[in-house]
């Protein structure tokens, strides 16, 4: 069945049902049926349009039956718990694909950055800036390549990075109001310096020395930076591509969405910036514990923002219920442009 057959065969049925809602003492019999109802045609619609706005309508829907239903129940967790533990998780699902873009785009630059610098004496002066080569130069001659994060006090540099990389991810996602190229463009960008800086220490003989002490906390900053991107990208395809929403409710629901994953990013440049702070000076520092926390960072990375998402996702095409209160909003403009 096409969707907008599917819709006008039940629209008067999900309005009747709202109306239903909007009485203080609904029949209680009335809301379990109700219940029933909407979550059957809720399972239809994500099994047949998984993305339309049909099923993001239904999933609304259904959240305020299920409100109605267990209004009086106690919560089982907060407002930020199920923030992070649900809301952010299904968002950073939605942007899976973006991620992808975003990881290839930021990788091929550290390739294209790496084999700049191989072929180019000079390219490494041109990305990285003649003040900051010279200065790693003296603390290799010196002994102590990774000097450069001993240099300021750990409490003013905490705060000077972390404000530094929350201003680094908002900017890449922001640019995606330049129909995506901008945030591809920052990610270039990002991309070309880290592969820069790494072959720079390759050539030097430090590769090692570089990947135990910048990952400590690079692991979880760039990856934060790629997601960013993906928030981006996911608002910038919202301008490109409104799919079967206007252009301005597409646009204000990417915004939503890459707002959120941005904000949900700021804990982790928080953890990233207290490790670089605070942590990778500690050069002499033993290896296993830094293998650990490098370690530690990817593992939660990649089970936080791929896997975890994605069992989330699967476990919502069984139990729609267990979903609800965690899709976004349906606005009434969207509610109408789906007849």
């Amino acid at each position: 069945m096409r969707e907008t057959t599917f819709v006008k065969k039940n629209i008067d049925k999900w309005e009747k049902f709202e109306n239903l809602l909007k009485k203080k003492r609904p029949n209680p019999d009335q809301l379990a049926n109700l219940f029933i109802e909407i979550t059957d045609d809720l399972a239809y619609a994500r099994t047949n349009y998984p993305r339309g706005k049909t099923t993001a309508y239904l999933n609304n829907l259904a959240a305020k039956v299920h409100q109605s239903i267990y209004r009086n129940r106690r919560e089982v967790g907060s407002r930020i718990i199920s923030f992070w533990l649900y809301e952010l998780p299904q968002l950073f699902r939605s942007v899976h694909k973006e991620f992808f873009y975003s990881f290839l785009i930021f990788f091929i630059a550290c390739l294209l950055g790496a084999l700049s610098t191989a072929y180019d004496d000079h390219f490494a002066r041109l990305i990285l800036g003649d003040g900051y080569v010279n200065m790693t130069l003296r603390n290799i001659e010196n002994g102590d390549p990774m000097a450069v994060y001993k240099g300021t006090h750990q409490n003013d540099m905490f705060f000077s990075i972390t404000m530094n990389n929350i201003r680094v991810a908002f900017n890449t996602f922001a640019l995606g109001l330049l129909f995506s190229f901008g945030t591809g463009y920052f990610l270039m960008v990002n991309g070309f310096m880290l592969g820069t800086f790494q072959f720079f220490f390759y050539q030097k003989g430090l590769l090692w020395t570089s990947v135990l002490s910048i990952w400590i906390h690079g692991t979880l900053e760039i990856s934060a930076i790629i997601i960013a991107g993906a928030a981006g990208f996911a608002l910038g395809n919202s301008i490109l591509f409104p799919r079967t929403y206007s252009r301005s409710v597409s646009f204000r629901r990417g915004a939503v969405k890459g707002t959120k994953i941005i904000v949900g990013l700021v804990p982790v440049f928080i953890i990233a910036g207290f490790l670089e702070s605070f942590v990778t000076r500690l050069t002499d520092a033993p290896i296993f514990l830094k293998l650990l926390i490098i370690g530690g960072s990817a593992a939660f990375i990649v089970y936080y923002f791929i896997i975890y998402p994605i069992k989330l996702d699967k476990q919502a095409q069984i139990n729609p219920v267990s979903y609800f209160g965690m899709q976004e909003k349906v606005t009434e403009e969207e509610k109408e442009s789906l007849v």
